[in-house]
């Protein structure tokens, strides 16, 4: 049998144990977040996608992690304060994961070995930004098919495949119709 998301286990931001197969049947954006970095403007774009999915299948787990430049430093219960109150979230939380490295957590693991790193777009200038940024300050990132900062974003179907990997320039707008096609396929 093939694996798929569901096979993972995760905590929930309070702390609680839950199997990815609680979402079975519903199309998810995994997304690993931090409060603090410059991408955070996207949480209000996520929160519009998931206020007009939601009711037709659609999911968002947020992943917060501090691996990248420590802009997601603070406890479980500020990030969930932080994220609920000063930005209205109300898609899924999880604790904090390491998204690289020797402890990276397995459904990260898995999410960047089913969707590799495809590379900057040279045609758009945000995505050359981050490619140089990297280059220059964090080779290490760059190198390989690993996360390569917050906001990455994983497209999973209904069957728990993944389907699509977008980098942190990706805006959530621009995930729209990749959403809506997954949405319309059984």
């Amino acid at each position: 049998m093939n694996k798929s998301i569901y096979d993972f286990q995760v905590n929930e931001i309070n702390g609680e144990p839950i199997h990815l197969s609680a979402f079975s049947g519903r199309v998810l954006l995994i997304v690993n977040t931090a409060s603090q970095c410059g991408y955070s403007k996207q949480f209000e774009g996520l929160q519009q996608l998931y206020e007009k999915y939601w009711m037709h299948g659609f999911e968002i787990l947020a992943f917060p992690c501090n691996q990248f430049n420590g802009k997601e430093p603070g406890s479980h219960s500020e990030v969930e304060e932080h994220c609920r109150r000063n930005v209205g979230v109300t898609f899924s939380l999880f604790e904090k994961v390491e998204l690289r490295g020797q402890h990276v957590h397995p459904l990260f693991q898995y999410l960047t070995e089913q969707a590799p790193f495809q590379g900057y777009n040279p045609d758009d200038s945000g995505e050359m930004w981050m490619k140089d940024f990297l280059q220059q300050n964090h080779p290490d990132l760059y190198d390989g098919d690993g996360v390569k900062w917050n906001f990455s974003k994983f497209l999973i179907n209904r069957k728990g495949q993944v389907i699509a990997r977008f980098e942190p320039t990706t805006q959530p707008t621009d995930l729209e119709l990749a959403i809506e096609e997954a949405l319309s396929n059984d």
